[in-house]
C-alpha cells in the first residue's frame, strides 16, 4: 500500500498556498515566496492576499540563482524556527541563500518523527545512526535528541557548519561532522567492517563531492543502496531512503529497497507532501523505509 504522508507537529511552519509554479510559505513570523516547479496548478488565494501575507519574495535570476526582494529593510536575513514532536525539540537558523533555499526542507519532519520513534524503541543504548547526504542537519539532530550516535555526512563544507550550528542552537553535542563524497564514505565504512542501527539517505538528483565526485540519482543510487544495506546492524536497525526527483516514484523506491536487501522487514513506501491552509496539497518526493522495530 502506497503511502501519503505530510507533517503533523508544524508549529513555525506553514506552506499557505501553493501555485503558478510558486508556494507562499510562513517560517516562524516570516512568510515568503519562492518558485516551486512542482506547482503547475492556479493559486487558491487571490494574488492579493499574496501580496500583502508576503514579506520576502524570491526573484530567480537563472536556473541556479537569484535574489531575495523584502518589503522593508528591517526585515532579518537570518532567524531561528524550532520543531517538536513527542519524542525530540530541535532548532534551526534559517538564512535567505542566493539559490532560493533557506536551510530546511519542511516535509522531512515526516522522517524525523520515524526514525526518533523507533530510536526510542531500540533496546540497544546509544544506537549508532549514519545520515547521508545531511544538508543542515535535520534528521542528525532528531537522531541525537533522540538518544542516538550520530555520524552526519554532506560534501559540502559550508552546510556542514550550518549544521553544528543548529546543533548547537538545540542545546545537542557530540554528533560526528563528516565533509567528505556520501558514496566513498560508505564504502570504506564497508571496508572497515563498521555496523549502523539506522541509516538516512536523502541523495539529491545531481551533486558534487568535495573533491569533483559526480553523483546522479539515476546512476548511482542502485550502487549505493547495495553498499549501505551491508552497514546495517543484522539485530536491530532502521533506513529511510527519500527522494526529490521528478523522474522517481515511490514503486521504483520499493524496488532498490527490495533488490538491494531482498530480506526487508516492514518495508513502507510511499510519497511526501505539504498540506496548504487553502486546501492544495503539494508533493515533495517519494520515500521507503523499513525497520527492525514495528511502530
Amino acid at each position: 500500500m502506497i503511502q501519503l504522508l505530510t507533517p503533523t507537529h508544524w508549529k513555525d511552519y506553514e506552506l499557505i498556498d501553493c501555485g503558478d509554479f510558486e508556494k507562499l510559505e510562513r517560517f516562524g513570523n516570516l512568510t515568503i515566496i519562492r518558485p516551486e516547479p512542482q506547482a503547475v496548478w492556479s493559486k487558491q488565494l487571490p494574488q492579493s492576499e499574496w501580496q500583502k501575507l508576503h514579506h520576502i519574495k524570491f526573484k530567480g535570476r537563472s536556473a541556479t540563482s537569484g535574489e531575495w526582494l523584502k518589503k522593508t529593510n528591517t526585515i532579518p536575513d537570518r532567524w531561528h524556527i524550532e520543531y517538536k514532536n513527542d519524542e525530540v525539540a530541535i532548532k534551526f537558523r534559517l538564512a535567505l541563500t542566493s539559490f532560493k533555499h533557506v536551510g530546511i526542507f519542511p516535509e522531512q519532519a515526516v522522517n524525523w518523527d520515524y526514525s526518533s520513534q523507533i530510536i526510542k524503541k531500540f533496546k540497544t543504548p546509544e544506537p549508532k545512526v549514519l545520515n547521508l547526504f545531511a544538508y543542515t542537519g535535520g534528521a542528525s539532530l532528531a537522531a541525537q535528541a533522540a538518544g542516538a550516535d550520530t555520524t552526519h555526512v554532506d560534501s559540502i563544507k559550508q552546510v556542514v557548519t550550518w549544521a553544528s550550528e543548529n546543533q548547537d542552537l538545540s542545546g545537542l553535542s557530540n554528533i560526528r561532522w563528516v565533509v567528505e563524497d556520501a558514496l566513498k564514505f560508505v564504502k570504506r565504512e564497508v571496508k572497515r567492517g563498521k555496523k549502523y542501527n539506522g541509516i538516512i539517505l536523502d541523495p539529491p538528483a545531481y551533486g558534487h563531492g568535495p573533491n569533483g565526485e559526480k553523483w546522479k540519482l539515476e546512476d548511482h543510487i542502485n550502487e549505493m543502496m547495495s553498499d549501505v544495506v551491508q552497514l546495517l546492524d543484522p539485530e536491530e536497525h532502521f533506513l529511510i531512503l527519500n527522494a526529490y526527483s521528478l523522474g522517481f516514484s515511490s514503486v521504483i523506491i520499493e524496488n532498490l529497497i527490495k533488490s538491494a536487501h531482498p530480506k526487508v522487514q516492514n518495508l513502507e513506501t510511499g510519497e511526501l507532501y505539504l498540506q496548504a491552509t487553502s486546501g492544495i496539497k503539494l508533493p515533495l518526493g517519494v520515500f521507503g523505509k523499513f525497520s527492525t522495530v514495528r511502530l
